[in-house]
């Protein structure tokens, strides 16, 4: 187990991964992350949908023709789902979800990467949402927010680098650039 700021700087996009399968316990525990995310007045206004079949990876791996080819190649990847009729912070709420599974993930020498569906295109007459929700069957008025590819990492990437961080992006007090000392 890390500390959460070593988490953070190991968590990086995974993209490759080997054909290893994830252990019950770990797809469990990635599934606890989502269902333990806080929501905007406790609404829950998330679902989710596990997909392990290799045929419906592939399909879902052209949701956005050219930058998620890599679902073919996960073992699961996840559906994100979001309920706008029970909140207005559906997005937000399926977002920290997302990213709690991510962390899980990480915590457990699992790579993942989100792939952004909301507001993509599968083509010029059909967004990404659309195709999924014909692919997986998803009900109105459910929303897809992202899928998150997972798998065991191909390769370990570098983690992040607390030198790099863009302090020029924080303002105290009002609207201005912060100056860093060094």
């Amino acid at each position: 187990m890390f500390d959460f700021q070593s988490l953070l700087l190991r968590r990086r996009s995974i993209r490759k991964f080997s054909a290893e399968l994830l252990s019950p316990d770990e797809i469990r525990k990635i599934m606890e992350a989502a269902l333990l995310s806080p929501t905007s007045k406790n609404r829950h206004s998330w679902e989710f949908i596990a997909v392990e079949e290799k045929e419906t990876l592939a399909k879902l791996s052209v949701c956005k023709p050219g930058s998620a080819s890599f679902i073919a190649d996960a073992v699961l990847s996840i559906v994100v789902l979001g309920n706008p009729l029970i909140s207005d912070a559906w997005v937000e709420d399926a977002s920290i979800a997302a990213m709690n599974m991510q962390l899980q993930a990480e915590e457990l020498g699992v790579g993942s990467c989100w792939v952004q569906v909301r507001n993509r295109n599968y083509s010029d007459t059909m967004s990404a949402g659309e195709y999924i929700n014909q692919l997986l069957e998803i009900p109105m008025p459910l929303e897809v927010l992202c899928v998150i590819a997972f798998g065991k990492k191909e390769k370990e990437r570098t983690p992040a680098d607390l030198e790099n961080l863009h302090w020029e992006k924080v303002h105290i007090g009002t609207y201005r650039p912060m100056r860093i000392e060094n």
